[in-house]
């Protein structure tokens, strides 16, 4: 069953969604529920309004580590957050709480406070289709997709439960 929604839906929730995505995408996802799939386009942004308004506060996962489960990606050109609590105040975007992995290092990623509001000002985009995943298993997937594009001559054997090749 496909459900209709109307432009009126994306109206009312821009206010909720506007903090988290950056002027330039929120425009080309605007245009885009005009466009030909705008029904798509306009379910999509209903969707993360719902997600925004169930995603976890900070302290929301305290102590579940690598086991907290990562609501939101944010990407640029290398580089990727993975934001696991928003900010208690829904909007701010202060005192978000995730994993960043800065210019690919993943050797150097880390647990930490993340503001989505610096994050979309310096044109970091919001993954539309990222889907729930912990920590862990985002690691896991990055580890192994390295050590696959790395081939037999680079020396990766296996991949460690944190997320590290073993060499």
């Amino acid at each position: 069953m496909t459900i209709d929604h109307k432009a009126q839906d994306v109206e009312s929730i821009l206010p909720s969604i506007r903090p988290f995505v950056s002027r330039q995408q929120l425009a080309a996802m605007i245009r885009a529920c005009n466009g030909e799939e705008g029904n798509f386009f306009r379910g999509r942004m209903v969707r993360l309004a719902a997600e925004l308004a169930a995603m976890p506060v900070t302290y929301g996962q305290d102590g579940l580590g690598m086991d907290a489960v990562a609501h939101l990606h944010y990407l640029t050109a290398g580089s990727d957050w993975y934001i696991t609590e928003r900010d208690m105040e829904l909007g701010t975007g202060l005192q978000d709480f995730g994993y960043a992995i800065l210019n690919g290092d993943d050797e150097m990623a880390e647990l930490g406070y993340i503001s989505i509001a610096e994050l979309v000002a310096h044109g970091a985009e919001l993954d539309w289709y990222f889907g729930l995943q912990t920590i862990s298993s985002i690691k896991d997937g990055r580890c192994r997709r390295l050590a696959l594009a790395s081939g037999p001559g680079y020396g990766a054997t296996s991949c460690s439960d944190t997320g590290s090749i073993s060499l």
